[in-house]
């Protein structure tokens, strides 16, 4: 944190890659291919709602 000069971005880079990590760590190993489908198709569905 003492690299970055302003807590503006600061916050902006922790949400940057909040939103990478998630898009990436799904926890595989950890479920079927029919439920990590299952998972993102309602996660895209929500988004689009949002977006809408």
């Amino acid at each position: 944190m003492t690299k970055f000069r302003d807590v503006k971005t600061l916050q902006k880079l922790a949400s940057i890659h909040a939103s990478i990590h998630n898009h990436f760590n799904h926890g595989r190993h950890l479920n079927s291919r029919e439920i990590f489908k299952q998972n993102r198709s309602a996660a895209l569905a929500e988004r689009r709602q949002l977006a809408a």
